[in-house]
């Protein structure tokens, strides 16, 4: 494999990975479709990924995911178990797509890059749905919904036909995520002045 063959080998695993911090089980289920048509080959310990019970489970278990994040409460209570979750998820579907490594090297590089950016990821739109309930009330939370899904599915196929320009989405993401957590807090009146003197 070529130092470019692996960089986009590499660049495709981050971003799958950065998309499992915005919803786990739809780069997921992506991943097992692409796999099970021939058109992206995962490593041979997840062949799995490839049969027709893994994209029915993950088919089904997106569904939920995606739906449950429009109900209040239920969406905060989801950050709290999507964390992990994305971690774990960003380090699989990483070390899956990432070949021609040695295991040593394709798991450090699955745990740090993938599990890590896929962490850094959901962190930061739990930290803006945070945000949103406190204030909007949970009135922009399914605004954020949206565009979380949304944003998962494009990085995910972006992923599989452009990995490089995937890594650039996912810096323009990060970037854009700061200003509005950075207007946000901005716009938020002062404990003194909710208050009062």
């Amino acid at each position: 494999m070529s130092e470019l063959d692996l960089a986009v080998s590499i660049a495709l695993g981050i971003g799958l990975a950065a998309a499992t911090g915005l919803r786990v089980f739809l780069p997921l289920l992506i991943v097992s479709g692409a796999s099970y048509a021939g058109y992206l080959p995962v490593g041979e310990n997840f062949a799995w990924l490839a049969t027709p019970g893994a994209m029915t489970l993950l088919g089904v278990a997106a569904i939920v995911e995606i739906l449950a994040y429009y109900i209040p409460g239920v969406d905060n209570l989801l950050d709290t178990i999507a964390t992990p979750a994305a971690f774990v998820a960003g380090t699989v579907v990483a070390a899956a797509v990432i070949t021609d490594l040695p295991p040593m090297v394709k798991w450090a590089t699955a745990i740090i890059a993938g599990g890590g950016i896929a962490g850094a990821t959901h962190g930061m739109t739990a930290l803006l749905r945070a945000k949103s309930t406190v204030f909007t009330g949970t009135l922009g939370n399914p605004v954020i919904a949206t565009a979380e899904s949304g944003g998962s599915l494009i990085v995910s196929l972006l992923a599989l036909a452009a990995p490089l320009a995937a890594i650039l989405l996912i810096v323009a993401f990060f970037w854009l995520t700061i200003r509005l957590l950075r207007r946000i807090t901005r716009r938020a009146p002062s404990p003194e002045a909710r208050h009062g003197p």
